[in-house]
């Protein structure tokens, strides 16, 4: 019995495939001598590489297609399943049935089990699908090795694929480091039209300022050389050059004043909207001077705001804060003030040390932009910083980005996508809190809400301009 047994795992040995580990099924015969299955050995040499090897002991083939099926070793496949069918289920327990003592000679397709003549006679298995061991055997083998084809199939598309990736027929990495190589130039070409016409409008400011101190120069030579003059000549020549000094003291003014430059910053909000947040302001900073709206969007000068007739130079303001406060990363958000003629936008944050800098206090808790209006003309002021420029028209929105890591603040005319300006070198020791002021208002005026922006609005020079 034992010789028996060895007998039959030697053949096994000889007719089972290396790469399926299962019976051979159409056997094919490399030069090297070993063999396999037809559709292992298939799905193994894949078409285009530049050798074939065998599975097994790696010779190189000097073959470049699949061999024919191996004839006697198919036919001696089929004895030796045979022969192991008959005389090994009388070797081991686990081929006769345990109820029965028969042999297993049938299968049950619905129950997935082997069956002895018994118990196929049973009501059990009555109605089922039941074949022969080895035929259902070699239905399932033939099921496997088309999966492993269809398997096969599948890995060489993957291949393929990758191949394409590691060596695509667009070179996109290229194409897209060129359009970005582009769009670097498009800007710095931009920031060279930018700063130009930063330098020519300081110069044409700075030569506006040479003319009029020229004139006053002039015009004070005049009065001084009017004093020496006789009686009748300064009588005759004084109202002419009173008028002219009146004149000139009037256009003093708006010879000094600084205008607050526009210039836009092409992709500049777009690039700012990735860092968005969407605010609410807090309800708990509400008083009888502002009034907050139920869906906490807007803010607005309540009842309890006294409008002076003549504003004083340092109006009171009264401020509300945000639900949200930061103590890390990025956030930009946006306010609509475009019906409000005085505001103030900001942030508070307690017990901040800021860096010593030129003209700023160094210590604060507020960074602030704020809008001024007197006789008719628009002011940009900041606190702290030297920041007084007149405006060429009202802002509708401003966007304002809080950067902590670098320690900055910085405020843009959203409309024109231009910067405003920039708090530098802020240390931030506490959480930092959005704050807002719809006011002062003015006399005989009654302004609209200040409105945080919802995420997703955008504001465009023709969505404006049709408003």
């Amino acid at each position: 019995m034992a010789a028996t047994v060895k007998f039959l795992k030697e053949l096994e040995s000889e007719i089972t495939c290396s790469i399926c580990r299962g019976y051979f099924c159409e056997p094919v015969t490399i030069g090297c001598g070993h063999s396999f299955c037809q559709a292992c050995l298939s799905s193994s040499w894949r078409v285009g590489d530049p050798a074939f090897s065998c599975p097994e002991c790696r010779q190189v083939s000097q073959e470049r297609a699949i061999p024919t099926v191996n004839k006697r070793l198919a036919e001696l496949t089929e004895l030796g399943k045979e022969l192991s069918s008959k005389l090994m289920p009388s070797t081991q327990g686990q081929s006769q049935c345990v109820t029965h003592k028969k042999l297993f000679k049938l299968f049950c397709e619905e129950d997935q089990t082997a069956l002895c003549v018994t118990c196929c006679e049973t009501p059990a298995h009555g109605a089922h699908k039941i074949s022969p061991v080895q035929e259902a055997a070699h239905k399932y083998r033939k099921e496997l090795q088309n999966l492993q084809i269809r398997l096969g199939n599948h890995l060489e598309e993957n291949q393929q694929l990758l191949a394409q990736e590691e060596k695509p027929a667009v070179d996109w990495h290229s194409m897209m480091m060129e359009e970005f190589h582009k769009l670097h130039h498009l800007l710095i070409e931009e920031e060279k039209r930018c700063l130009k016409r930063i330098r020519q409008e300081q110069k044409a400011s700075q030569d506006r300022l040479s003319q009029h101190m020229q004139s006053l120069q002039n015009l004070m030579q005049e009065l001084q050389e009017a004093g020496h003059q006789a009686n009748l000549d300064v009588l005759q020549d004084a109202k002419q050059l009173l008028g002219r000094s009146e004149s000139m003291l009037a256009q003093q003014a708006k010879a000094i004043t600084q205008e607050l430059r526009e210039c836009p910053i092409p992709s500049l909000i777009k690039m700012l909207n990735r860092y968005r947040v969407d605010l609410t302001f807090d309800p708990r900073s509400a008083t009888s001077c502002v009034t907050i709206s139920e869906d906490l969007k807007d803010v607005k000068a309540g009842a309890g705001w006294q409008v002076e007739t003549t504003p004083p130079e340092n109006p009171p303001r009264h401020y509300v804060f945000a639900e949200q406060t930061f103590s890390s990363g990025s956030q930009y958000w946006e306010v609509d003030v475009s019906q409000l003629p005085q505001w103030t936008l900001g942030i508070y944050t307690p017990r901040l040390k800021r860096k010593r800098a030129k003209n700023v206090a160094s210590c604060t808790s507020v960074f602030l932009l704020q809008c001024v209006k007197k006789e008719g003309d628009y002011y940009l002021q900041t606190y702290p910083g030297p920041l007084n420029h007149q405006m060429k028209s009202p802002l509708p929105r401003v966007g304002v980005h809080l950067e902590h890591s670098l320690g900055t603040l910085a405020f843009y005319n959203v409309l024109q996508s231009s910067f405003i300006y920039k708090f530098h070198s802020i240390c931030f020791t506490a959480p930092v809190t959005p704050l807002f002021c719809p006011g002062p208002p003015l006399p005989g005026t009654k302004p609209g809400p200040m409105t945080l922006c919802p995420m997703n609005s955008h504001l465009c020079v023709c969505c404006y301009s049709s408003q």
